[in-house]
């Protein structure tokens, strides 16, 4: 069938035609780093990872670019409200750099524990000023912009086609505008290109320009790094539907604007994550955006401390299309959390039966060959997720196809759905021996301690409390016990 994607730009399916035949180069709008990423915040990642991991799955080579916005951000995408990184940064008495790398940081750290790959490039909009510089200069030689009241606008009645990816009409814009009153613009829709008159005294990060002394707007970040990596016209550009009116529809006039063509052939955005709220009065369950305000802030932390494994969320979210809204709830986090154990619990029988011995995936049989078949077919059907995971839970279930042949097939279905579903099966074994060994030993006090280290080690090593395995290994040589790790499990001898 080939990949096909829904393209915001048409609101259609679309087949994927790449621009170079066989790669596939896209920008994914990343962090501003002021504060932790809620569990919200990170659905788009575990989309765009997908996205990532499908290409590699389909047999493409990959250019994946993701930019860290640690340059003030205001609170309102149509240059209103607060700067949130000035705010954190007087909250936490830390410079706004000290508080970008420690944000920065969280946001990898909560990655890491998704299982999300890291992006090819990752770029920091305070390290591409000067790349952001030579592009509003292009902009402006090509008479989209005008000075008013010390900051360089954007006129947006200079781009005839403003708009089009929200699917907005500029003449309807102008006589309906609700947006904040901004007496410097032109155009309730105009946006800053770049500051020289700050709203905020005593602004933290300042460079020169020709314009005067001041930093950028927002919006052209995304445009000068995503032209900087991936050329002036690249194949996808993905975000959150709240990026959808403002932010990239900006976006593509300034990019148009300074280069006079096509930017991005196909842009893909991630619906919400909502959460349960109280049922109202006709016991109807109702739904509300996770904001600080509402009081339903949760970090992929808070899971982890209510006794959840970050990939039970990751789980969570691939039993939702990325175009669906879905509804955060506990009883939905219990039943991801289960629905992945019992996963790895078959994948652990599998290893046991198969001898940790998986069939060349070139070998398996047509069985086998059909679920990956449809696993193939649901994610060039837009991503869908829900229906690769379906495969997957089928193919595990399936006793007439060989332990071997099911495990090469769970192989390759993880390396895009990526829930460690292998390497968690062997820790669950692992631990299984170390008990097993541990009852064996009934009336030897000394091997009982051993094996009860052994099966500590193991814990620790499946919590990555690497530093405490090791030193139980550590320990354990000091006092002549070797531990020797296999597919199977541990095992320990004395020297």
């Amino acid at each position: 069938m080939g990949l096909r994607l829904f393209n915001t730009m048409g609101r259609e399916l679309q087949d994927f035609v790449p621009i170079t035949p066989g790669f596939a180069g896209f920008y994914g709008c990343g962090p501003t780093v002021y504060n932790y990423a809620h569990i919200g915040n990170l659905r788009a990642y575990v989309f765009l990872d997908i996205l990532d991991r499908t290409f590699s799955y389909l047999g493409y080579n990959i250019k994946h670019v993701m930019n860290i916005t640690d340059i003030g951000h205001l609170s309102g995408d149509n240059d209103s409200g607060e700067d949130k990184m000035l705010k954190t940064a007087k909250e936490r008495h830390q410079s706004v750099l000290d508080v970008a790398h420690f944000y920065t940081e969280a946001f990898f750290k909560d990655i890491d524990r998704l299982n999300i790959r890291h992006p090819d490039v990752v770029c920091k909009a305070t390290e591409h000023v000067d790349d952001m510089i030579k592009l509003i200069q292009k902009i402006e030689a090509n008479g989209h912009t005008y000075m008013s009241g010390g900051n360089l606008y954007y006129d947006v009645t200079t781009f005839p086609d403003y708009g089009k990816l929200a699917g907005l009409n500029l003449q309807d814009l102008k006589a309906g505008a609700r947006v904040g009153v901004d007496e410097n613009k032109r155009n309730p829709y105009d946006f800053v290109l770049w500051f020289t008159k700050s709203k905020f005294e005593n602004q933290a990060l300042v460079w020169d320009s020709p314009w005067g002394r001041g930093y950028p707007g927002w919006h052209i970040e995304c445009s000068a790094m995503s032209i900087k990596y991936l050329g002036e016209t690249f194949d996808i550009h993905t975000g959150g539907i709240d990026h959808i009116p403002v932010h990239h529809t900006n976006e593509i006039a300034q990019s148009e604007g300074a280069t006079g063509h096509k930017w991005v052939n196909y842009w893909l955005h991630n619906e919400f994550l909502v959460v349960a709220k109280d049922k109202n009065a006709n016991g109807e369950q109702e739904a509300g955006k996770m904001s600080k305000s509402a009081g339903n802030f949760l970090t992929l932390q808070t899971l982890i401390d209510k006794g959840y494994d970050a990939l039970d969320y990751r789980f969570f979210l691939l039993g939702a299309h990325y175009r669906s809204q879905v509804m955060f709830s506990w009883n939905a986090m219990d039943s991801a959390k289960n629905a992945r154990k019992s996963l790895v619990q078959r994948v652990a029988k599998l290893l046991v039966t198969s001898k940790n011995t998986a069939t060349d995936i070139k070998n398996i049989s047509d069985k086998a060959k059909q679920y990956l078949t449809n696993f193939t077919a649901a994610l060039e059907n837009d991503l869908s997720t829900p229906q690769a995971l379906s495969q997957l839970q089928m193919a595990i279930k399936d006793a007439s196809i060989s332990p071997s042949d099911t495990l090469a097939v769970v192989r390759k279905m993880d390396s895009v759905l990526a829930l460690k579903l292998e390497d968690e099966a062997k820790t669950l074994n692992a631990t299984s021996t170390a008990t097993v060994s541990l009852d064996s030993h009934e009336g030897d006090p000394e091997a009982n301690a051993i094996t009860a280290l052994v099966a500590e080690r193991t814990a620790a090593k499946k919590a990555k409390d690497f530093a405490k395995a090791d030193q139980i290994r550590n320990d354990l040589a000091a006092k002549g016990i070797i531990i020797t790790d296999t597919p199977n499990g541990p095992i320990w001898k004395r020297s």
